[in-house]
């Protein structure tokens, strides 16, 4: 546990001198700032910012992840060559990488709230930081698999690309067509279980069952929450949204443990 502990000091100071991380929680506060200003009150801002979250935040830290792991081989092979466990360098490498993005972000969006907001949207603020925070995680560990499993750079972030565009694009589109396909046919199971299969829809569910927007969630959203109600659907995607973090990280500890370097 020291041994993980040094690591992830050390990749927690690294990456927060990078200035891609100072770069991305600028972003996050400009953009969220800016919607205030020109956005509306709280609850539309909300709205507006989720939007551009669920694209951003998956694909700046599969992207940035990445580019990090790539760059960091002579770093791996350094310590590698220490008395160190290999499952103890892939968890302190993650935990040295996601929490900075995570940090950036919960800065990012939460300093214009601080200043704007006073409160008035507390839930819905809550659940948009914790939302973000998990995705930070889950796409973290989703690019530590990808690298781990995947040495060439070209296929690592074409894969990369590939999950992000699978995820935020296609798969809305690919449940709209499941939906009007098979509208004859009881869906609202086959709906829950391909709403749980998507991270980004998850989140995006997470965040609208604690605002004035509910009703803006769609077909599997609705579905979601006619089966749980909110509080339980708020439970159930929190424990999915987790799932999602830990299975990759798993796979990906796997992968690092039986890579040749």
């Amino acid at each position: 546990m020291n041994t993980t502990m040094k690591i992830i000091k050390y990749e927690l100071f690294d990456v927060l001198r990078n200035k891609w991380l100072i770069g991305y929680a600028l972003f996050f506060l400009l953009a969220t700032d800016t919607l205030f200003r020109f956005g509306g009150g709280g609850a539309k801002v909300v709205l507006s910012f989720m939007n551009i979250m669920l694209f951003v935040i998956p694909l700046v830290c599969l992207i940035f992840s990445l580019m990090y792991i790539y760059n960091a081989r002579e770093f791996i092979e350094l310590l590698l060559s220490q008395p160190i466990r290999r499952s103890t360098l892939f968890r302190g490498m993650y935990f040295g990488l996601s929490a900075p993005l995570a940090l950036g972000y919960l800065f990012g969006v939460g300093v214009p709230f601080l200043l704007h907001d006073n409160g008035a949207h507390l839930a819905s603020l809550i659940m948009l930081l914790l939302s973000g925070v998990l995705l930070t995680f889950v796409f973290t560990a989703l690019a530590f698999q990808i690298a781990a499993w995947q040495v060439d750079r070209a296929k690592g972030f074409g894969a990369a690309l590939l999950a992000w565009l699978v995820f935020a694009v296609l798969y809305d589109g690919a449940i709209l067509i499941i939906s009007f396909t098979f509208a004859d046919y009881p869906l609202e199971k086959p709906m829950l279980v391909l709403t749980m299969l998507n991270p980004i829809d998850l989140a995006r569910i997470l965040i609208l069952l604690k605002s004035d927007f509910a009703a803006l969630m769609g077909y599997t959203g609705a579905v979601f929450q006619h089966f749980f109600g909110s509080e339980l659907g708020v439970v159930l995607a929190l424990t999915v949204l987790a799932g999602w973090a830990i299975a990759p990280f798993w796979l990906g500890a796997r992968f690092f443990r039986k890579r040749d370097f």
